[in-house]
């Protein structure tokens, strides 16, 4: 058999390629005549299309500028006594009540109900959650702390911590639309948020055991400096220092005057500790600041301004098709 012997091709074969290029340079010119009449449609209908989007800008701007402008507080808070889920259910009940309505939910607490045209109230929190650095970073130092939790100051640090980095602030905003009214709205309706009598009572029981402590650490101190104080009256009598810093008063056992500091020491920082509570902590949730009023800022290009140019240029070219459908469906009649 001879393998030089040239490969023929089958007239079959060069019918079928050259259909194939025949349907591709159809679809080719299909496409290119849907463009052209798309063109021409265009073309044709260009100073309606033109008219009816000017028309559609002129009214959403009309629109923007008869809505009146709404107004707004922001309030800063944070959470104490794990109120947090009272915090966002006290938030929802009052735009409950808001939408529905209830004058006499507002009456009583001293809210003009003619004015309440506008009013809303949201809640967020007021910081994104930290990175993953951030968070390993306090990890390794809760785990730092807790080596030394069977010390009662450090255990109560490590409370305080851990209370710091799981209760993050909240931003409570209040819409409005009269600037004289919107400041007594947003003051006394944080007045009745942070009303709950239970965590009041917790809030009051708090402070009360805090003062205790604090005046208890205080008495402490001076017990120590007491102490300190007969133990330098030693050193200058004897003219000597006790072995390994140690004292002995009038035949009693010997004191550890390292551990005197080392004690008095932490109850000054318990102290500080317990006063920073103090003052954070006189409400169930405390305002970290109160914001003055302001607008409520609105994109120029807003919603009205770019939808009603598309729903009318839409509709026309709905209507178009359908047009188009009609006439094709009364050809298929005839």
């Amino acid at each position: 058999m001879d393998k030089n012997k040239p490969t023929t091709h089958s007239p079959s074969d060069e019918i079928d390629l050259a259909q194939l290029f025949q349907m591709i340079g159809k679809g080719f010119q299909k496409l290119s005549i849907f463009f052209l009449r798309g063109f021409i449609y265009l073309k044709k209908n260009i100073l309606i299309l033109a008219g009816l989007a000017f028309i559609g800008v002129a009214i959403g701007f009309g629109l923007n500028q008869i809505t009146t402008k709404r107004l707004k507080t922001e309030v800063i808070v944070k959470p104490n006594m794990e109120t947090k889920n009272y915090l966002y259910d006290v938030v929802n009940e009052i735009q409950a009540n808001i939408k529905a309505k209830n004058n006499k939910f507002f009456e009583a607490l001293g809210i003009n109900t003619e004015n309440l045209k506008g009013l809303e109230i949201r809640i967020e929190p007021a910081s994104e959650k930290p990175d993953n650095s951030n968070v390993d970073d306090d990890l390794k130092y809760l785990e730092l702390l807790q080596k030394f939790q069977r010390e009662g100051f450090i255990s109560d640090v490590v409370r305080t911590e851990i209370l710091n980095k799981s209760s993050l602030n909240h931003r409570i905003t209040f819409y409005y639309r009269d600037a004289e009214l919107g400041k007594e709205f947003s003051e006394k309706l944080m007045a009745y948020i942070n009303s709950n009598s239970y965590f009041n009572d917790l809030i009051k029981i708090y402070i009360a055991n805090a003062q205790e402590r604090i005046d208890r650490n205080l008495k402490l101190v001076d017990q120590i400096d007491d102490l300190i104080s007969k133990y330098s009256d030693q050193l200058a009598k004897t003219g000597s220092q006790p072995d390994q810093g140690r004292i002995v008063l009038d035949n009693e056992e010997q004191l550890d005057i390292t551990g005197l500091f080392n004690l008095k020491n932490n109850l000054i920082k318990d102290i500080e500790i317990k006063k920073l509570e103090l003052q954070e902590q006189q409400a169930a949730i405390s305002i970290i600041n109160f914001g003055n009023t302001q607008q409520v800022q609105k994109s120029f290009f807003g919603k009205n301004i770019i939808l009603l140019p598309s729903i009318l240029i839409g509709l026309f070219f709905l209507f178009s098709i359908i047009k188009y459908l009609n006439r094709k469906a009364a050809e298929m009649e005839v």
